[in-house]
């Protein structure tokens, strides 16, 4: 064993391979870096043929304890726990070489970046940081390591393959990969056009131009829980030519260095996923000119509270997902309300209860949310009728979610609040992810014209139109039923003397404590 050009070489002779042409096969393992690779020289009649490869990353198996010019700022792992350097240097009184750190979980830490007085970092927690010793941290693999350890070297080989190509290191036995093997592992990654590296801390996009040439036709890619920066990124991001989606859940991205040249980097990008990447809405609108043609962002899980409105950037998006953020205040929404083309919006678990469109009154269609076609707002606290009779207003709402909100169980019969809700919603056709058939809207609107007749007639409403005149807190609460009594007819006395309908009767007499309006 010897020491090369900063890496260390070992080497095993396998003599009498018993192959047409062959005299022996020499095999010499190279230590360098993270990477754990080899280099086999075999003999034949032709001359001398050499190969190169890598059998697998270091950093799957072993931390590695040099510390890089750049560690300040970057992400690392350590027993399987994220955190991010915040200082390198001697903490006194021991002279050696230390990393500060503030943990994703600060629960994991033991104080805020001080030791006896002297404050070495600032955390966000007052117990989100500690000091570690470099050899107890990774700080990740290049891109390209990640992507043959997880796609290049699991394809079984041929029983000749395994017979003349396999090591014993320790405990462990490597496959070893011949010229052929090699080619063809290259060949396999070119024509990937989707990889998932989630969890393989990726940190590096490796050498220039090496992504490129090894997997240029990626069209989807999953970088979530990773230690990635945005740079980074956009390194990786700049050679590969066809990515339409990208997944950065769960890595904290810190910010880009240059927005400007990062723009040809995602150029084609149509879906980025940031989950729980702790981005704010500020700095979603400060980054999207990166992504000039984005079409689904997904931002769950990143205590947004604040929306602002979008100037001249995120005009293509169609899908918007806000999960599990607490917007609680409905005039955030309006920020939001011009976007042209979108056309889901996803506010699950906000903490919203109300919304309102002011720029129009009862019965009218708003300019707000223009294209919006889908919403979801299950898991959120909405208890007024209210709500629904102002999702009447949006001009292409058809499908609606809306589980688990203290409306959906005013009633002990949840379909009789399905009615209610399909017969205020006119062009509604999908609710909690079920298809609403004609007969059923029918029959919603026909028991709900006949539920709230006496209402009407009370209110002012008459048979006669020219006496018709319902007063201004009827036609609030209830916004369609003009246009009911429009396309069914007006109900008569008769009619509404007669019994309730069963589908509604009961809960509607039950329902004392939940307004209908």
């Amino acid at each position: 064993m010897k020491r090369i050009g900063g890496g260390i070489w070992t080497s095993w002779r396998i003599p009498g391979l018993n192959q047409v042409g062959q005299t022996g096969w020499t095999i010499r393992v190279f230590i360098r870096r993270h990477l754990l690779c080899y280099y086999e020289t075999v003999n034949n009649d032709d001359g001398v043929l050499h190969s190169y490869s890598v059998i697998f990353s270091l950093g799957s198996f072993m931390m590695n304890s040099i510390v890089p010019p750049d560690a300040k700022g970057r992400r690392i792992i350590c027993d399987g726990d994220y955190a991010t350097v915040r200082y390198v240097g001697p903490v006194p009184p021991s002279p050696e070489l230390w990393l500060g750190v503030e943990w994703d979980n600060p629960q994991r830490g033991k104080h805020s970046g001080c030791h006896q007085g002297t404050q070495y970092f600032i955390c966000s927690h007052p117990t989100g940081g500690s000091f570690i010793r470099p050899k107890k941290v990774c700080f990740g693999v290049d891109f390209i390591a990640a992507i043959k350890n997880r796609y290049g070297f699991e394809d079984k080989q041929s029983e000749k393959d395994q017979e003349v190509a396999a090591i014993v290191i320790g405990k462990k036995t490597v496959e070893l990969v011949g010229f052929q093997r090699i080619q063809q592992i290259k060949s396999q990654l070119n024509k990937l056009t989707e990889i998932s590296l989630r969890e393989c801390v990726v940190c590096d996009s490796g050498q220039k131009g090496e992504i490129f040439q090894t997997c240029p036709n990626i069209m989807s890619l999953n970088l979530s829980k990773n230690l990635l920066s945005w740079d980074k990124v956009a390194d990786i991001a700049c050679q590969l030519k066809k990515l339409e989606i990208l997944d950065l859940s769960e890595n904290k991205l810190g910010v880009p260095s240059d927005l400007v040249s990062f723009t040809s980097a995602f150029i084609n990008l149509r879906v980025l996923c940031l989950n729980g990447t702790g981005v704010m809405w500020t700095e979603v609108l400060m980054y999207s000119p990166m992504w000039p043609l984005l079409e689904e962002l997904y931002l769950a899980s990143n205590n947004i509270t604040v929306l602002e409105r979008p100037v001249n950037t995120l005009q293509s998006l169609k899908i918007l997902d806000l999960l599990n953020n607490k917007l609680i205040d409905e005039n955030q929404l309006q920020h939001i309300a011009y976007l042209p083309r979108l056309e889901q919006l996803i506010i699950s678990n906000t903490g919203i209860s109300s919304i309102h469109f002011p720029d129009v009154g009862y019965g009218c269609k708003s300019a707000m949310f223009p294209s919006l076609r889908s919403l979801a707002v299950n898991n959120n606290k909405i208890a007024d009728w209210s709500f629904i009779n102002e999702l009447d207003k949006l001009q292409c709402l058809q499908s609606l979610n809306c589980k688990n909100n203290p409306i959906m169980e005013s009633n002990k019969n949840i379909e009789t609040v399905k009615q209610l809700i399909i017969a205020k919603i006119g062009n509604l056709k999908f609710l909690d992810k079920s298809e609403i058939l004609p007969k059923e809207r029918q029959g919603a609107e026909l028991d709900y014209r006949k539920i709230f007749g006496n209402d009407w007639l009370q209110a002012g409403g008459h048979q006669n139109p020219e006496k018709n005149r319902p007063n201004e807190e009827f036609l609030a609460d209830h916004p369609r039923y003009k246009l009911l009594c429009s396309k069914y007819g007006a109900p008569e006395e008769g009619e509404l003397k007669q019994e309730k309908p069963f589908t509604l009767k009961n809960q509607l007499l039950n329902a004392a404590n939940t307004p209908f309006y």
